[in-house]
């Protein structure tokens, strides 16, 4: 029964690896770009058990044991970006002064979540300078309406699709609007931030819908949103920052596309995965809620924050803009021509 068992979570592990080299956007396929530290893991552990369990000298049991080594090496290449070993692409500053800082924080509250009192004490506590709530409806903006007396700018639009959105800030915001980038039903906010110095920073905020079975049956509206604003911050001059649920993982291949044509940077890179959903169920936990930033930016904190009630943890991030002192290069190659044909052909199909 154990050897059993243990071939069956094989046969799991290198069909959920290979699977995404599929170029489908089927959601039953690209559901399996969001695992790929669960299946390291389980691949580990069966490669354990199948040296213990199994007779080398039966030709199948070799082979089974050679092809899982093969996806349990591609899934731990493809995450170890994401671990303490591996380079940082934000570099880290100390010494900065509060003028030419923000700090972001991103929540998913979950639209039928009711807890509204979890997160104004998070909130509270936090008090970032720039607060972006996701899924959004007008009990939850009723429900958090005492930080407004913290927040002198606001940019609202709450649905009760489970794509409302809502921005709240210190600084002031200028030329804001909120587009409907691929879908009429899903917004995205695109505005500056006025720095207590004066600088401006573009900041988008985004939630596409997800391919799911119960959202949409496959990726194409997710990425195409993806793409186009990663096309709109490749000509924006100055600083940009990209915030929000994308409904993707850091490391999939449409997020890595997103990375290339931008040339943002990801400040989780050698510091942890920060996963921020499934808040409820620990074993499937995987880094939905993301911040990237432009080279221009310095990194002054990263943190995960406690649970407020919904599926999602809250994500804060403090980023200091020192143009003056620049990240290194994005370690992420630029978008090759053969990236941004799928990159438009994506959008054709989704638009």
């Amino acid at each position: 029964m154990l050897t059993t068992i243990i071939i069956v979570l094989s046969v799991i592990t290198i069909i959920g690896t290979f699977i995404k080299l599929l170029k489908e956007d089927a959601w039953w396929i690209r559901f399996f770009d969001f695992p790929q530290a669960q299946l390291a893991v389980l691949g580990m552990l069966c490669l354990v058990g199948l040296i213990l369990e199994l007779d080398f000298n039966i030709w199948w049991h070799f082979v089974l044991t050679l092809v899982l080594t093969a996806a349990t090496v591609y899934e731990s290449i493809i995450v170890f970006p994401y671990t303490w070993l591996a380079n940082k692409e934000s570099k880290r500053i100390n010494d900065v002064s509060d003028e030419c800082t923000l700090s972001l924080m991103i929540s998913n509250v979950y639209m039928y979540n009711r807890e509204y009192q979890r997160l104004v004490k998070v909130v509270k506590d936090t008090m970032p300078d720039v607060l972006i709530m996701v899924e959004t409806d007008l009990k939850w903006e009723h429900g958090v309406k005492e930080i407004e007396e913290f927040y002198p700018y606001t940019i609202k639009y709450p649905i009760d699709n489970t794509y409302g959105i809502l921005m709240y800030s210190k600084l002031q915001l200028q030329g804001s609007e909120v587009k409907f980038m691929v879908e009429e039903d899903i917004p995205s906010i695109h505005t500056y931030v006025k720095l207590r110095s004066g600088d401006l920073i573009k900041l988008y905020a985004i939630h596409p819908e997800p391919p799911s079975p119960t959202e949409n049956e496959r990726s194409t509206e997710r990425d195409a949103e993806l793409y186009l604003v990663a096309k709109e911050v490749e000509q924006v001059e100055g600083p940009v920052i990209v915030a929000g649920d994308l409904n993707d993982v850091a490391w999939s291949h449409s997020t890595r596309i997103f990375q290339r044509i931008s040339r943002l940077l990801d400040p989780r890179k050698g510091r942890g995965f920060f996963n921020t959903f499934n808040a409820k169920i620990p074993i499937l936990r995987w880094p939905l809620d993301h911040v990237f930033h432009s080279t221009d930016f310095r990194l002054v904190d990263i943190q995960r924050l406690p649970a407020i009630g919904s599926d999602h943890f809250p994500m804060y991030i403090r980023l200091a803009y020192s143009p003056d002192r620049p990240n290194d290069e994005p370690l992420e190659d630029p978008a090759e021509e053969d990236e941004r044909e799928e990159a438009r052909e994506k959008i054709r199909a989704a638009l």
